[in-house]
């Protein structure tokens, strides 16, 4: 098949990296598409996978400014398209529905964020996708029918023991790996669904750093600028090699999700603070039935402060999060396996998982 692959974060980098070089191994014809996003062209430059940047511009956050560059990405893909006969469509924007919808093309979407926290996207998507896959944990609100769930999550499909072996080796390349390290992130929490979203500020962040620095070094990532009191612990890495160091630091704290959850697929300790928290489905399993990750509202910060030295306190942390990983990995798919097979057997394989759901546990 010629697949058409479209990216518009890093983290679609990572659910899709895997995916590519399988497809690519099975022979099919891969494109993959992208706009400009934080480290995203560094990533597939790294991983020496080919791509097109179909919007290389950084757009301003007004909401004349997103709506120009969702038409222009729309016009660009269905010109692709076209050109070069793809067969199939897939990726995390409504405009991969729309342009498989027009050319009469397949399409598959990739979401992990619940209705309530996108509810544009899902309008959106909703009347013009195909198939809509999330983990069993999303709640998709009125399109919930429409909808196959599988048992998994997207950072699986890098993460998952199949996909994924830490490697000490390249952490002692950035870090002393004799004493303990701690992460810290910030997200710029400037997209359209970041709206009233509130995270970790600068005063908070440095309480932090004085209540860390006693038990180890700490290392900061960040997607907005750094404030010069910072600068000291900024991680400077090759950005393929941030999950071998998450997986071996002692705890994550940041206002990331994306990085909770992969801290989590880790089984290493992490603590979010927004006011996401209560509100994303993956995130909420991942809490409350495997207990892998703790979220903290920002109206709480003395509550942050009073989890993270329990945290740090604790004997034989790592040793308990590794058990409950292992519990919430037998539970769950490997992911990239499924869709893959997925990607390859479609439309078939989407009729296979809405008569018999259970056909998913074969991936494992």
């Amino acid at each position: 098949m010629n697949i058409l692959i479209q990216l518009g974060h890093p983290a679609h980098f990572h659910l899709y990296k895997n995916i590519i070089h399988r497809l690519k191994e099975n022979n099919h014809n891969i494109y993959v598409l992208i706009k400009k996003k934080d480290v995203l062209e560094d990533l597939l430059i790294n991983a020496k996978i080919p791509y097109i940047n179909i919007f290389p511009n950084i757009r301003k956050n007004t909401k004349w400014a997103i709506i120009k560059a969702t038409l222009t990405r729309l016009f660009r893909i269905a010109i692709f398209t076209v050109k070069h006969k793809i067969t199939l469509l897939t990726g995390s924007s409504t405009e991969i529905a729309q342009v498989a919808r027009f050319f009469k093309r397949h399409s598959i979407i990739l979401g992990e964020d619940d209705a309530a926290i996108i509810p544009q996207f899902v309008s959106l998507a909703s009347v013009f996708m195909d198939s809509y896959l999330t983990p069993i944990s999303c709640n998709m609100g009125k399109i919930e029918q429409r909808v196959i769930k599988y048992e998994g999550f997207h950072k699986l499909t890098y993460l998952h023991p199949n996909q994924f072996t830490p490697d000490l080796s390249i952490v002692k390349q950035y870090i002393d790996t004799d004493k303990p390290y701690f992460i810290i992130r910030f997200a710029q929490l400037k997209a359209y669904h970041d709206t009233n979203i509130d995270g970790i500020t600068s005063e908070i962040a440095q309480k932090l750093i004085n209540i860390l620095e006693p038990a180890g070094n700490i290392y900061i990532t960040s997607e907005r600028e750094l404030e010069p009191q910072f600068e000291k612990y900024r991680l400077n890495i090759n950005p393929l090699d941030i999950h071998h160091i998450l997986a071996y630091a002692g705890l994550y704290i940041g206002d990331s999700q994306s990085m909770a959850v992969e801290a989590a697929m880790l089984g290493v300790p992490s603590v979010r603070f927004n006011d996401f928290v209560g509100r994303i489905g993956v995130l909420e399993e991942l809490e409350h039935k495997y207990g892998l990750t703790y979220g903290i509202k920002t109206s709480q910060p003395d509550l942050l402060f009073a989890k993270i030295e329990e945290l740090i306190d604790t004997p034989n942390l790592r040793d308990e999060f590794q058990r409950r990983r292992q519990k919430m990995l037998a539970a769950k798919i490997d992911v990239t396996a499924f869709l893959v097979w997925f990607i390859e057997n479609y439309p078939q394989s989407a009729e296979i998982m809405k008569k018999n759901p259970d056909y998913q546990f074969r991936f494992r």
